[in-house]
């Protein structure tokens, strides 16, 4: 297949080129590396150095023959997102993962929000259009997050929810409670695509993604240069890498609050063969079709206790457990069940979190523990007021 991937120098979009690559598809990637300049512009790091684009893409044509196509495009640029598409033969998929996707930077001030909603709405826009005007049969694989439904009380469909009231029935969107700014703009997503598949007749599968942890995939291990990002900051960084991190070095593993807070995860080897079962399988034309991208669910509190019990049984390392005051507003104690019936049913076979994957990230963290800038670990931006507090008083796994 030819296929395009929008973001294809980011986390899930580098892993995912490469496993498309191997697998002999004709792989373009757009990408305006914004990515790397949001890491100068607030001193962030990769805790595993990553090379250039061009550097990535000539050590994976040196060790494979394969080449990657890579063209310097902002999603925000109509014009030049529209020659993109535009072109001869036409790409049998689009796989956009080109959005700003932190949460706390959508919720450090106005201006971060406002270009959290440029990138990923006008984005999303955009390539749809582009879609309608240029290339209407060209399967949109959209990433998009199991943070739009929030933690309601109700059991979590994929997409669509069955509905009944004053004896009539309908089966409709799922009701979407997003808990950032960044959130809010996958919802809005999700619906400008539903609208275009049924306006439009376009074919799109929307990915809803939980939480993804790891670093390795066959592909990223088969060589330095090909190196992917590992996050461990506050603002892009996630959980479970943050927890590695602080039990590699010592230090306490920090839960938001109580620890309740229990979210959708999934492997980064998943990641990308859900991509690669998207692609394959695609939509028909005028479908919008939902999956639930994660394979298991775990309560930020869970995660810490598996942590601890890797690092103190394999690795001998003392590990503690500090609850902080949550700086996001959040349910931390709540029903969450989550459905993902769908990539299941089309061949995946997860991958679930081990202690072998939790111990190869702690080994990580070791080697390159000299580029860990702790400063960058405790959480700095603010869901609420400062003097709003929410949480009880936490220290050391007790309440007070």
């Amino acid at each position: 297949m030819k296929i395009l991937i929008a973001g294809g120098d980011g986390y899930c979009g580098w892993a995912s080129a490469l496993h498309l690559s191997a697998r002999n598809h004709d792989v373009t990637i757009i990408d305006n590396l914004i990515r790397r300049e949001w890491d100068f512009e607030h001193n962030l790091n990769s805790l595993v150095p990553i090379c250039t684009i061009d550097e990535r893409i000539q050590e994976w044509f040196r060790l494979t023959g394969k080449k990657i196509h890579f063209v310097n495009v902002d999603v925000t640029n109509y014009s030049e997102i529209c020659k993109i598409i535009n072109c001869e033969p036409k790409f049998d998929a689009l796989v956009h993962f080109a959005q700003q996707r932190s949460a706390p930077f959508s919720m450090i001030d106005h201006e971060h929000a406002i270009r959290t909603h440029i990138n990923n709405t006008v984005g999303n826009m955009n390539i749809l259009w582009a879609l309608h005007e240029y290339s209407p049969n060209t399967h949109l694989v959209k990433l998009g997050t199991m943070g739009e439904y929030g933690t309601p009380n109700i059991d979590v469909e994929e997409g669509f929810i069955n509905i009944e009231y004053n004896g009539r029935s309908d089966r409709l969107p799922y009701p979407k409670q997003p808990g950032s700014f960044y959130h809010l703009t996958k919802v809005s997503d999700s619906d400008q695509i539903n609208f275009t598949c049924r306006t439009w007749k376009l074919r799109a599968t929307d990915l809803n993604q939980g939480i993804v942890y790891g670093y390795s995939t066959a592909e990223v291990d088969l060589s330095p240069i090909l190196a992917n990002r590992f996050d461990y900051d506050h603002i892009f960084g996630t959980v479970l890498n943050r927890f590695c991190i602080q039990a590699a070095l010592g230090h306490p593993l920090t839960v938001y609050g109580i620890g309740g807070q229990t979210r959708s995860f999934i492997d980064i080897r998943d990641t990308v063969k859900c991509i690669e079962i998207a692609c394959e399988n695609p939509a028909k034309l005028g479908e919008y079709r939902v999956f639930n991208q994660f394979t298991e669910m775990f309560s930020v509190l869970q995660l810490a206790q598996l942590v601890q019990q890797v690092s103190e049984n394999q690795f001998n390392l003392k590990c503690k457990i500090a609850h902080i005051k949550n700086p996001r507003t959040e349910k931390e104690v709540h029903y969450y069940n989550c459905i993902n019936t769908n990539l299941c049913s089309l061949g995946l076979q997860p991958t679930l979190l081990s202690n072998e994957t939790i111990a190869s990230l702690i080994q990580l963290s070791t080697k390159y523990a000299d580029r860990v800038n702790l400063k960058l670990i405790p959480p700095q931006v603010q869901w609420k007021p400062d003097d709003e507090e929410t949480t009880p008083n936490i220290t050391n796994g007790h309440a007070h």
